[in-house]
């Protein structure tokens, strides 16, 4: 509850009138770097996590421990449950979002290195601008289109020598689909703003979590829960303030960014993820690691972070 607690806190400060101008002004690029962290975070503590736990159980099971929070958190701060087309855009967030993009990265990757799934899953962006654009979200651009080339670029440099291996046509199409499905989620949200972010992940958390459940109980993973004492650390983490902060930090984000801007957490976080392996995992990084977070960069500034003055305002 204190957890809960905590949380209602810091949302009620993103909200709060008392933040002055230009502090309120930098608010969704802070919190896109706040997603950017948390995220990287994630990637690390799923890798200890992973080590005791069967991949679908193990997110299963902190989106579980999340959704508990989420609704915790809607009945400290006596928010309705959401209802008609709030409702019907949180559970189509909770399909794509978590239960099949979840469920497609971590099929994709039984057969496929973690390398080559970064490399797959950093489409993110340029997945996320055509399907805007295609549904009338977003006008075209080049500036987008160039930020998105560069960025994949970036993340291939940095992954190259790791990703040599064939890839399975199921898995390849596995994680593409996972790309699009992340893609679609942030694309949802946009075109239906949620009311209230606590219930919208409330129930897209509750929905997301039985899927993945569900799913690790069909395909025969074992339940358990973990022994070793950095494992509970990494479980806790990840049910807690790595799942709720991030996602609460995400809708957040794109309430003020296109979708297309937003989706760019997708190749900065796997860069960060990779500065602190290397600190806490004492993991070596290489030239290939500067020269394509030069070029990863780059491109998240090109295609969000640099105002869009051909655009029309899309991108906020």
């Amino acid at each position: 509850m204190a957890v809960a607690t905590g949380f209602g806190y810091a949302t009620g400060m993103l909200h709060s009138r008392a933040i002055s101008g230009p502090v309120r002004a930098a608010l969704p690029l802070m919190a896109f770097a706040g997603v950017v962290l948390l995220i990287a975070g994630n990637i690390v503590a799923i890798r200890f996590s992973n080590r005791e736990l069967a991949p679908l159980w193990g997110a299963g099971t902190r989106f579980l421990v999340a959704a508990f929070l989420f609704h915790a958190l809607m009945r400290l701060r006596r928010v309705p449950f959401p209802r008609g087309r709030s409702l019907m855009a949180a559970m189509l967030y909770g399909v794509t979002g978590i239960a099949a993009y979840f469920a497609l990265v971590y099929w994709g990757l039984v057969e496929v290195s973690a390398a080559y799934g970064q490399m797959l899953l950093s489409l993110v962006p340029l997945i996320t601008f055509f399907l805007a654009f295609a549904q009338g979200l977003e006008r075209f651009h080049w500036r987008g289109v160039a930020g998105a080339i560069i960025t994949v670029a970036g993340i291939a440099v940095i992954f190259h020598q790791q990703a040599g291996q064939f890839i399975p046509g199921l898995s390849l199409l596995a994680l593409v689909g996972a790309a699009a499905c992340a893609a679609q989620a942030g694309i949802i949200l946009k075109l239906h703003p949620p009311e209230d972010l606590v219930a919208a992940n409330a129930v897209a958390m509750t929905l997301g979590a039985t899927a993945l459940i569900v799913l690790s109980l069909l395909t025969g993973e074992t339940p358990a829960w973990p022994r070793l004492t950095e494992t509970w650390a990494a479980f806790a983490f990840l049910s807690t303030i790595g799942t709720i902060g991030t996602f609460l930090l995400v809708m957040y984000v794109l309430r003020h960014w296109s979708a297309s801007a937003a989706s760019y957490q997708f190749v900065l976080a796997p860069v960060v993820a990779l500065g602190l392996a290397a600190i806490l995992l004492d993991e070596r990084v290489g030239a290939d690691f500067y020269i394509g977070g030069a070029l990863v960069l780059s491109g998240v500034y090109l295609g969000a972070i640099l105002p869009a003055r051909d655009d029309g305002g899309a991108r906020r």
